[in-house]
């Protein structure tokens, strides 16, 4: 089936995350921002981003995620893993989890730490973990590690070298708004990348079928 740039669809994508101090949520715009930013070919992508601890029972931005064709999730890291609030959500998607709500739908994550390491690391296989519970399929960040030679510098895309989703490290001292922009930058691709891969699988989904994404 051959596809025009008219019948290829444009790839909804919601950013899920808690943030305690405001840097993760200045990273997950960052996310969306470079989502909607991607080129495709089909359009730019509809970007819904979410604080996932305001989320109550009944509450609209569910709906959001049902319909999302990809989720990228986001959290600080807390004591070397995903923040309370962050789990409260991951907890309370168990009823969705246990009716495929998400399954095959694209996921990614992304984290912030005061530390340039933090274990980060572990924050972001507990993202990886809970999307593969809801048989969603991962996108890792796709970017070579930077900042790892003697003639570069933390200006770098993917300064910290994180390989499985984004890491970020702020300054505990300083505001939101002072987010590296090194980080900034790097979740922008994130975002990106979700939004490409996200359309190459929708279109992919229309070409075996022949059946058009609602």
């Amino acid at each position: 089936m051959a596809l025009t740039t008219t019948a290829l669809p444009r790839p909804s994508i919601a950013v899920a995350h808690h943030s305690g101090w405001g840097h993760t949520a200045a990273l997950a715009e960052a996310v969306a921002e470079g989502a909607r930013a991607a080129g495709l070919a089909a359009g730019p992508a509809s970007v819904t981003v979410l604080a996932v601890d305001r989320l109550t029972e009944g509450d609209a931005g569910w709906d959001v995620l049902d319909a999302a064709d990809a989720i990228v999730f986001g959290s600080p890291t807390y004591m070397g893993n995903v923040s309370a609030g962050f789990q409260t959500f991951a907890e309370r998607t168990s009823r969705r989890l246990a009716a495929g709500a998400w399954r095959d739908k694209v996921a990614a994550g992304f984290t912030n730490s005061g530390a340039k390491s933090g274990d980060k690391l572990h924050s972001l296989t507990s993202l990886a973990v809970l999307a593969a519970q809801h048989h969603m399929h991962w996108v890792n960040l796709g970017l070579p590690p930077g900042w790892n030679s003697s003639t570069s510098d933390e200006h770098d895309l993917n300064r910290l070298g994180f390989f499985l989703g984004a890491g970020a490290q702020s300054d505990t001292d300083l505001p939101p708004e002072r987010v590296h922009e090194s980080d900034v930058r790097t979740c922008r691709r994130l975002g990106a990348r979700v939004a490409e891969v996200t359309a190459q699988l929708l279109a992919g989904r229309v070409a075996v079928t022949g059946v058009p994404v609602p």
